[in-house]
C-alpha cells in the first residue's frame, strides 16, 4: 500500500475519465442510469458530498464519490480502482477516507448498491469492512453501514 494516497478531488476531467473507464465494466450498464448527466454536472450531481480520486505513484489510480442522500445518509458511489491497481488494499484506504469525510458531513450512515454476480470483489469488500445487506432487487444488492 506504499505510495498510494485518496485525496478529495475537484478536478472533474480525472473523475470523469476514472468513472468512464468503471462503467466500461461488463456486466455494470444497469449502475449507468443518466450516466452523461451525472459526469456533465458532477460537482451538482455530489453537491453535499464529495469526490475522492486515489493516486500511486503520481498516477489516478482509483476513485470513489460521496452523494448526500438526507441530513444523517449519504451514498458511496462509483468505488473503482483501475486493474493494474487492483489486489493491494487500494479499497480499504479509500473506504476509510470515504468514511471519515462522511463523519466530517454529519453522516451517520452511508449506504450503496452493487451487483455481487458482476463484481464480487467488491460486495466481499464491503462486507468484511461492515455494510450489511438491506434488500436486493433483481441481482442489485442495496447495503449499508453505521457510522
Amino acid at each position: 500500500m506504499e505510495g498510494f494516497e485518496v485525496q478529495e478531488c475537484t478536478d472533474t476531467k480525472i473523475i470523469q475519465t476514472l468513472f468512464q473507464e468503471y462503467s466500461q465494466i461488463k456486466g455494470a450498464e444497469s449502475c449507468f442510469v443518466s450516466f452523461e448527466k451525472e459526469l456533465a454536472g458532477l460537482a451538482s450531481f455530489y453537491r453535499g458530498g464529495a469526490l475522492f480520486a486515489g493516486y500511486c505513484g503520481g498516477e489516478a489510480a482509483a476513485c470513489a464519490a460521496l452523494k448526500k442522500s438526507s441530513a444523517k445518509s449519504a451514498e458511496l458511489k462509483r468505488l473503482y480502482i483501475k486493474p493494474a491497481f487492483r489486489g493491494k488494499g487500494y479499497a480499504h484506504i479509500i473506504l476509510r477516507t470515504v468514511f471519515a469525510k462522511a463523519r466530517e458531513l454529519g453522516f451517520s450512515e452511508v449506504t450503496l448498491t452493487t451487483k455481487p454476480a458482476v463484481m464480487p470483489a467488491a460486495y466481499a469488500l464491503y462486507k468484511k469492512s461492515g455494510f450489511s445487506e438491506i434488500g436486493e432487487t433483481d441481482g442489485t444488492v442495496s447495503m449499508r453501514i453505521t457510522l
